[in-house]
């Protein structure tokens, strides 16, 4: 008997050795990750197109003023900060309004005109229609036929002003058809959202606006430099032009929680805040991203703890990036592990079935030393080689099918991201 508990307790002690290898963020507030123009309108306002309130909200339903589509317009085209040599003629424009610059541009320039009687109307709304035909005024001439609106239902209620600006603009993409694929809705007032899916859409087709209305400072690549945060990383490559860094989809950065985190505290929709200890340098010198940068993360899912030993997992979608000097930029990244998700690895998994097994064993010994003490004091040492065994046992049972743990981080903690589009970052 004694030689059969001797063994069990050395075939429990040595599947110690073996359990660690069994066991192996929009950040805009009221913008979620499921809502239909979350990328555009992280985008636009990374790029500072667009911006947020005082508070950090978009208010994507919100109508879209004549003079601020037009401040958002000159920012696409590059020309938030040309000279203005023309004189104001715009009776309800003063140079004591905060827009009077960017008015003064988009005349100079010929974007958006005023009207007739020498007003340029600065609060009024735009129509879907009236921006659809901005759209078409700035982009390159091409004969499309209006046969082409007849794809949508409502295709009738295009104002004739706008056939063809309607029809080149679907042509190139550059119109607003939500929430019906099939519908239009030209005279509807343009919400904030359907403004940034449009300057998103422009933003990345500017080759086909004429070259009158946007500034052709060339961006030229100066060359490819490297990352090497992992060799794990999928793409270690930085492209390098004279006007940012463009760190490639699938780099993998190093990030440090900048507050403590607990799974079990925490919620769906809950926004992490991440720093980068350490600037960010290419293999060749090149600062990408400088120390004390922050990253928000929005907490897209949590699964609690199962039986059997199974832990919580944590998946994060990161959002937004923000440079020390207060500069923000779009960024979609997920952690780099191997189911996307945050999770407590396999030494903590092990200290708790330890923990589990240790502390029973302690009892288990101390039952086997009661239980023989008091009728034979001579027989102890059987009732320890009786009852440690079997408190391990039994604490290594329950530690393998508990509830796993909880995901927990201290703040300083590091982890690792992977990038799922190009990040630019752009010259200081």
């Amino acid at each position: 008997m004694k030689r059969f508990f001797a063994s069990l307790l050395s075939v429990l002690m040595l599947s110690f050795n073996f359990l660690p290898a069994f066991a192996a963020v929009s950040s805009v507030n009221d913008i979620k990750s499921n809502y239909w123009a979350s990328k555009e309108i992280n985008f636009v306002v990374g790029k500072e197109i667009m911006p947020a309130d005082t508070k950090g909200y978009f208010n994507p339903n919100n109508s879209v003023t004549r003079v601020e589509f037009v401040h958002s317009l000159l920012k696409v085209l590059s020309n938030d900060n040309l000279n203005v040599n023309i004189k104001n003629q715009f009776s309800d424009v003063s140079s004591n309004d905060g827009y009077y610059a960017d008015v003064l541009r988009s005349q100079q320039l010929g974007l958006v005109y005023g009207y007739p009687d020498n007003t340029f109307k600065p609060n009024r709304v735009l129509t879907r229609a009236e921006v659809t035909s901005i759209m078409s005024h700035i982009t390159k001439d091409s004969k499309t036929d209006t046969i082409i609106l007849k794809q949508f239902t409502d295709y009738v209620a295009i104002p004739s002003w706008a056939k063809n600006a309607y029809a080149k603009a679907t042509a190139y993409g550059l119109y607003v058809n939500y929430p019906d694929a099939n519908v239009l809705n030209p005279n509807s007032d343009l919400t904030r959202a359907e403004a940034a899916v449009l300057l998103y859409k422009l933003y990345h087709k500017l080759n086909l606006v004429k070259p009158q209305y946007k500034n052709t400072v060339s961006e030229r690549v100066l060359g490819t430099e490297h990352l090497n945060v992992t060799d794990k990383a999928p793409c270690n490559e930085v492209t390098i032009t004279n006007l940012r860094k463009i760190i490639l989809k699938d780099n993998v950065l190093r990030i440090s929680f900048d507050e403590r985190y607990w799974s079990k505290k925490s919620h769906t929709g809950d926004i992490v805040q991440f720093v980068f200890k350490d600037g960010v340098y290419t293999e060749e010198g090149t600062l990408v991203i400088p120390q004390g940068s922050c990253l928000s993360a929005e907490v897209t899912n949590i699964q609690k703890p199962k039986w059997f030993n199974k832990n919580a997992r944590v998946s994060m979608k990161f959002r937004e990036l923000t440079l020390p000097n207060g500069k923000t930029y779009a960024i979609d990244a997920d952690p780099f592990t191997k189911d996307g998700t945050l999770k407590e690895g396999p030494w903590m998994t092990f200290a708790k079935i330890l923990g589990w097994t240790v502390g029973l064993g302690a009892i288990g010994t101390g039952a086997g030393v009661g239980f023989s003490f008091i009728p034979n004091p001579a027989v102890i040492g059987r009732g320890i080689a009786i009852g440690t065994p079997i408190g391990c046992g039994v604490g290594l049972l329950l530690g393998l099918v508990t509830p796993g743990l909880h995901y927990r981080a201290k703040c300083g903690e590091n982890i690792l991201i992977i990038l799922n589009d190009d990040t630019s970052i752009y010259n200081q």
